[in-house]
This record gives structure tokens, C-alpha cells and sequence, in this order.
């Protein structure tokens, strides 16, 4: 099979790029180690102490965990070529089970404007705020990091003889290693986002366009999904399968797919800089622009003000949730074809749908299959309406995070909650570098749940990190 022959090559990757250790000037090389414990008293830890953290923090009452990274990253300066890494060990131990592997294990290089990159590690992926945010509705901090090869344009850049319009994208090929359900399953996911900037007025217009998808792999009962070249190619253009595919797949798209739209206008007023931002996402054909779809009334919805001359409040944001309308309540219904009932973050093939090692991929706000009382391995809640607001400052040099979520859980249209859950979740993270004390970096956290989705909890959490250079070469 042509790309599984490939798991192979983050590894590769990482190992090419070790002479260049040698002959590299200027770099940096990085440690950051990590100890926190958390300690709940509800059936789940709660929400925002496990959610958004790439799946380290587990959900159990009692947890915790130690992180230990190496890393180094481009460089400040721009260079025809640079290169990066991270090694990330992390143990961890909760009332279940304990815990020893690599969370994150990745190298990249930049040439001129391009990047590759393989192997797996934390990154946000979307135009959402990335430290108030509840998380992009197609991609969040939610879930364990996959693991894929990358090649593209990764930030921002110009286009040449056009510095008013910019652009970032690439394409990624990975394999899912949770084997929940459907083993050896492989990810596909593409970007491009253009932003154009009014001059006059000092604004961002940016659109942006992902999609992603799961495929391949080796359902239950040894029943292998083809995965050749010409699959690939399938993928990537969103077309159904061949006679070896499931009939569900010759009918519709072969795999999984996922795809977001998104808008973002982001300007300054003074001291201050303001974004707002859309994202939509599709679960079926045809993609049609954001504000003719189906489900136009579904959404992220974003504000954020962000400013460094009242540090009090640095930061506030606000966010709306909206995944209650799924373009109506039926897909067909006496032979009539609606379209409906996307029923997002679910696969009638690959049963665990959009998500990786029990939590979803995008928005922690559809609730991850690690909730499901009775073993099922696929999302029973993705009708879900939820306000979100977020707070971040500096008082006295103890920096804190609070976050406030309400939302209202209605389960799926073929599985309704009656009545509705709903369910408040709370923040207060305060974090504080300690230079006497050899520069330790201490953090509190107090959370809490209210309502029937999860139960009622209230814990505290308590981080000690320490970073520094290891050497500078």
C-alpha cells in the first residue's frame, strides 16, 4: 500500500536533519519541564482544566503528569535555510492507568519561503483567537496531535510585487494511531487563507478555505480500505469511490470529509486590535460560499480586543456557538433527498468520527466520545449552542486567564436529549514567574461544571515549570 509504506518518514525526516546540528550558527537549543497535578471532586475533572490541552491533562477526578521537552525553533533572523525541532516525553498518571510516551516528536525546515515538516506536535490551526478561544469549530487544542508530513507556506507571506495581499497554505498527510475503531485510518487535511489589507484604514480582510479528511485503514471484521494513489487523488478532489469502496462510499465521497470556511477582519483603533472572525463547516456536497450554505445558521462567531497599555485586562473576548440547525432534520425522507442532518463530527463508516484518542478534533463544545457512559466510541452530542467569554491580564506580575462557558446540549437530531443538559463551565488560571526562586514559573487553577452534561465538579490544578537554554551553538 503506497502510503502506508510511508509511516516511516517523520523518522526519516528527523534523521536527515541531525548533521545539520553541527554546521548551524546562531541557534538555540531549549528545555521546558513541566509538573502538574489536578484534583477534582465530580465524576469528570473539569471541563476547561482537560479541554483545549491536546489531550495531556486527563479527564479523570485525580490526575497528573510530568512534561519534559526539548526544542529549538527557527531562528529571528531570516536565513535562506533554518530548521526546527521539538521532543516532548510526557508521563502521566491518573485513577486508571499510567502513562509514558512522546506527545510531541518533530523536526521542519524552512527553504526560502516553503516549509516541510513531519512527525506530530501542538499547533493551532484556524483563524480563532489562540489563548481565549473555546476552540475552531473544523480544528481546536482539543485533541492528541497527529501525526503527518507537511509542505506548504506556513505563516503568512506576501506576494511578490503585491505586499498589500498575502497568503499561507500547504497540504498534510498523516495516519491516526488511536485504532479505535477503524485501524491504520490516514488524515488528509489542505489550507489556503488570503488576507488583503485595506491601506486607508489599516484593516485585514483575510477568507480561508480547509478541509480535511479521514480514510483508508482496516475496518472491523478485516475488511481493508483501499488506499492507492488514485484513492489519494479521490480524497483530494472529494469524489466517491471505486467497486473495492463500501456502497456507502460509492454513493457519497470516498472517507470522511470535513471542510470550513472562514472570515476575519482585524483592524486597530488606537492602542487597541480588533478581530472579529467567522467559521462555518460542511459535512456534505456542494461547498457553496459560507454565507449561501445550507447551514448558515450554524457558526463560530468571534470578537476579541486585545491591547498592552491596560495590562488589568489585556484581553477579552467573546465567542457563539451554534451547531443546532445541521442544514434541518432529515438527510432524505420518502425518497425525497433534503440534505440534512449533518450530524457533525460523525461517520457512518469510520464510527469514531472526527475525533482522535476519545476527544474531538474540532470544538471541545461537541462533546468527546470520552463522555459516553456506555463504551460507544462516536459523538452522541453535536446539537449544541454555547456563549463563550474570555478574559486575560497582568495584575502585579501575576498573569491570569479566566474563561466562562454556557452552553445548551440538545444530543443529535436521531437522539435528542430530553430534556435539554445544559452546562456552565469556569476558569481562573493565575500564573507567576518567581526570578528569586530560579526563575520557576508557578500556576493555580480553579474549575468548575454546573449542569446535567457532565455532572456538577470543582477542582484545582497546580503547575511548577522551569525553562531555560541548554546551550546556544
Amino acid at each position: 500500500m503506497l502510503f502506508m509504506s510511508l509511516k516511516n518518514a517523520s523518522i526519516i525526516f528527523i534523521i536527515l536533519f541531525i548533521p545539520i546540528l553541527v554546521t548551524a550558527q546562531s541557534d538555540t537549543i531549549k528545555y521546558d519541564v513541566t509538573l502538574s497535578s489536578a484534583v477534582s471532586n465530580g465524576t469528570y475533572s473539569p471541563f476547561w482544566f482537560q479541554s483545549n490541552r491536546f489531550g495531556v491533562v486527563s479527564s479523570t477526578p485525580q490526575s497528573a503528569f510530568l512534561s519534559t521537552k526539548i526544542s529549538k525553533d527557527y531562528g529571528n533572523n531570516q536565513r535562506v535555510f533554518d530548521y526546527g525541532f521539538i521532543a516532548n516525553a510526557l508521563m502521566r498518571t491518573d485513577t486508571q492507568k499510567k502513562e509514558l510516551f512522546f506527545h510531541e516528536l518533530y523536526a521542519k525546515a524552512n527553504v526560502y519561503l516553503f516549509d516541510i515538516a513531519g512527525g506530530f506536535k501542538e499547533e493551532i490551526i484556524g483563524n480563532q483567537d489562540s489563548t481565549l478561544s473555546s476552540g475552531g469549530f473544523l480544528h481546536s487544542a482539543n485533541a492528541q496531535p497527529i501525526p503527518k508530513i507537511f509542505v506548504g507556506i506556513e505563516h503568512f507571506t506576501s506576494v511578490p510585487n503585491a505586499r498589500d495581499v498575502q497568503i499561507k497554505g500547504g497540504i498534510s498527510h498523516g495516519w491516526f494511531k488511536d485504532d479505535v475503531y477503524v485501524t491504520n485510518m490516514l488524515y488528509h487535511h489542505k489550507y489556503l487563507n488570503v488576507r488583503v489589507k485595506a491601506t486607508d484604514y489599516q484593516l485585514w480582510f483575510e477568507m480561508g478555505l480547509d478541509h480535511s479528511a479521514q480514510w483508508g485503514g482496516v475496518l472491523p471484521g478485516s475488511v481493508v480500505q483501499s488506499d492507492k494513489f488514485s484513492d489519494f487523488l479521490k480524497i483530494f478532489f472529494g469524489k466517491g469511490g471505486g467497486l473495492e469502496s463500501s456502497q456507502a462510499e460509492q454513493i457519497n465521497a470516498l472517507g470522511n470529509h470535513l471542510v470550513s470556511q472562514s472570515l476575519k477582519i482585524e483592524g486597530h483603533i488606537g492602542d487597541f486590535k480588533l478581530n472579529g472572525y467567522w467559521q462555518n463547516l460542511s459535512e456534505d456536497g456542494p461547498i457553496i460560499l459560507i454565507w449561501n450554505s445550507m447551514n448558515v445558521r450554524d457558526g463560530l462567531w468571534g470578537f476579541s480586543v486585545k491591547n498592552d497599555k491596560f495590562p488589568i485586562i489585556k484581553g477579552f473576548l467573546y465567542e457563539y456557538l451554534s451547531a443546532t440547525d445541521q442544514s434541518g432534520p432529515f438527510h432524505d425522507k420518502d425518497g425525497v433527498i433534503y440534505g440534512g442532518n449533518d450530524s457533525y463530527f460523525t461517520n457512518g463508516v469510520y464510527k469514531s468520527g472526527w475525533t482522535n484518542y476519545g476527544r474531538t478534533i474540532g470544538t471541545p463544545l461537541i462533546t468527546s466520545p470520552l463522555y459516553n457512559t456506555d463504551g460507544y466510541v462516536g459523538v452522541i452530542n453535536n446539537r449544541v449552542r454555547a456563549h463563550h467569554l474570555g478574559f486575560e491580564g497582568d495584575v502585579e506580575g501575576y498573569k491570569y486567564r479566566l474563561l466562562s462557558t454556557f452552553s445548551e446540549n440538545y444530543g443529535m437530531y436521531y437522539g435528542r436529549f430530553k430534556p435539554m443538559k445544559p452546562n456552565t463551565s469556569l476558569l481562573l488560571e493565575v500564573t507567576k514567574r518567581f526570578p528569586k526562586l530560579w526563575n520557576l514559573e508557578g500556576q493555580l487553577s480553579l474549575g468548575a461544571d454546573f449542569g446535567t452534561l457532565f455532572g456538577n465538579s470543582t477542582g484545582c490544578m497546580l503547575s511548577i515549570r522551569k525553562t531555560g537554554d541548554i546551550f546556544k551553538y
